[in-house]
């Protein structure tokens, strides 16, 4: 009950941003446009950090701001349920990009992190 809530809480954020054109979608960079890559490194990274995507399909579930739109809901539910009960999580997979980073894989961890208020998030990272 408690991720359902929390979801249509996020999809109501996701809705009022779209009338206001504050956050469009979720922003996808191509390959080309991130730094050199290397070994992946695990680091905590900062969720504020996190600019955009790398992987297009996943654009259409989230807008600008990592909010869910309706085809995120039932894995975006099950994600915050697992954080709610205190399971670890894996970390994000996220190349570095101009302003930040971009997500490979975890894109609804992403997502149930900012929802949760999570400064925050533990990445594997491909440096610099």
């Amino acid at each position: 009950m408690d991720a359902e809530r929390a979801f249509a809480r996020e999809r109501r954020a996701s809705r009022r941003a779209a009338l206001t054109r504050r956050k469009g979608r979720l922003r996808v960079y191509d390959e080309t446009q991130r730094r050199a890559s290397g070994i992946p490194a695990r680091l905590e990274i900062p969720v504020d950090a996190i600019a955009g995507t790398v992987e297009p399909s996943r654009a259409a579930m989230f807008d600008g701001a990592f909010r869910p739109g309706k085809l995120a809901r039932s894995r975006w539910e099950r994600v915050w349920m697992a954080e709610h009960r205190g399971t670890v999580l894996p970390p994000i997979s996220v190349v570095r990009v101009r302003d930040g980073y971009a997500v490979r894989d975890g894109h609804h961890r992403v997502s149930v992190a900012r929802a949760r208020g999570a400064l925050t998030i533990d990445a594997a990272v491909e440096a610099g």
